[in-house]
């Protein structure tokens, strides 16, 4: 085990000897299991530890976490515990466990086990070895580390896709990150499993979380493809179907998520995985898409912008399509959408003009504010109200389509209006001070 902890981080070194020091004065059996340890074996970053014990798992975290300066949610109904360290570090606790599905695809029922029961109720092999913290050992049952020597997705017996369907998307999602392959009767039984329509019966929550985890992958389109190949898309809606100019739309919209990564690095994070279901859903019609996120119990906000392309009327793109739009236009055009609206359509319209005012909106409009505040406009002579918020869109633009460029200029054409008598000033009072100017 020395060998392989000399390629993690000191920090997370660190942790696991605190974890062993423990585990060694409360004389428990006590393992780092799953995909820590399968990424330890293939040398790839993984910062989060699961921690089985052969006894109580909730207390030994608890134990674990007093001296440390973290934080500890426990679930008793599931004997786990979480604890989160420093910012960085996350570490699941759990008893060893076995488990028993009373029906296919349903939750199942969970008792205290053995290490060996508990890998046994794991999905592949590969995720399905220990290291002993006493003895420094590897765990390994079921031969998973042939399997990754041979890059091979295998699961632990034969009614593993029955027992849990979701594990069909999760064996995709490994073969394809991995660049591993789906042994022989895995891919059988996968099969066996898709022609049951398994997936489908699945509580929608639980489909929905692993498909997000594919589409969050580095290579989402990738398993979009696997997904069309070996099961279809029927679990998600029965109409949804993928064609070429739905794959170009993807790979469109993977350009436009490198590229905002590039040019706005300082700006919110894009949901990638909601911009690739965008494009997943793009043949469907809004009705259909709000099925999807209803059944799926999608929040508010990742159904609007879901829904965002769809809302796009055609006036919307003859005029951000249109070579003399004026700034002031495209901001009131794009400014109310999300970000993750915004690439979608710019990889969806193959329009040179249309993809330059989403650039100019982005590096230029989208941060462009004013110098006049409610104080000015109060020293100008006008009382609060919601004319204000009026007064300063006409100044932003303004100052968008280059008439203003400081704030001596925002206030004379605010005096301008004023002396005009502009429609947004007709009725608004003066304030304390006396009459408008």
């Amino acid at each position: 085990m020395e060998k392989l902890l000399s390629k993690i981080p000191e920090e997370l070194r660190s942790l696991i000897s605190k974890l062993r020091e423990q585990a060694l004065a409360q004389d428990l059996k006590v393992y780092l299991v799953g995909g820590f340890v399968r990424d330890l074996i293939l040398g790839v970053k993984n910062l989060d530890l699961d921690i089985v014990v052969e006894g109580d798992g909730i207390k030994f975290a608890e134990d674990f976490v007093k001296p440390q300066e973290g934080k500890i949610i426990v679930h008793k109904h599931f004997g786990t515990a979480t604890v989160f360290l420093e910012k960085i570090f996350k570490v699941d606790f759990s008893s060893a466990r076995k488990e028993i599905y009373p029906k296919p695809a349903h939750l199942p029922i969970v008792s205290p086990g053995s290490l060996k029961d508990d890998l046994f109720r794991r999905d592949f092999t590969i995720n399905a070895m220990a290291i002993s913290l006493a003895e420094g050992t590897i765990v390994d049952y079921f031969d998973g580390q042939d399997d990754l020597r041979n890059k091979k997705i295998r699961i632990l017996h034969d009614l593993s896709f029955i027992d849990d369907p979701t594990r069909v998307l999760r064996g995709i999602r490994f073969e394809q990150r991995f660049n591993f392959s789906i042994e022989s009767k895995t891919l059988k039984l996968l099969k066996e499993a898709v022609k049951l329509r398994m997936l489908e019966k699945v509580q929608p929550h639980r489909t929905r979380d692993d498909l997000i985890l594919a589409l969050k992958e580095n290579n989402p389109i990738g398993n979009i493809i696997r997904i069309k190949q070996l099961v279809g898309f029927k679990f998600i809606h029965p109409k949804l179907r993928l064609f070429a100019n739905n794959f170009a739309y993807l790979r469109s919209l993977e350009k436009e998520i490198k590229w905002f990564d590039k040019n706005y690095p300082q700006r919110r994070g894009l949901d990638v995985w909601l911009i690739y279901l965008i494009g997943l859903v793009d043949s469907l019609k809004p009705l259909a898409i709000r099925n999807i996120c209803d059944r799926f119990g999608l929040r508010k906000g990742e159904e609007k912008r879901l829904l965002g392309p769809k809302q796009v009327t055609r006036r919307f793109i003859v005029d951000l399509s249109n070579p003399k739009i004026k700034p002031a236009r495209i901001f009131a055009l794009l400014n109310p959408l999300s970000y993750e609206t915004v690439i979608a359509l710019k990889a969806k319209y193959n329009n040179p003009v249309l993809k330059r005012h989403i650039a100019d909106f982005l590096e230029i409009y989208n941060d462009m504010c004013i110098f006049v505040s409610g104080d000015d406009l109060h020293c100008l002579g006008l009382s609060p109200g919601p004319r204000y918020q009026e007064i300063f869109t006409l100044v932003l633009n303004a100052k968008l389509n280059g008439e203003v460029k400081n704030k001596e200029e925002e206030l004379s054409l605010i005096k301008e209006l004023l002396n005009k008598r502009h429609p947004i000033l007709r009725g608004v009072a003066p304030n304390s001070k006396g009459t408008l100017p």
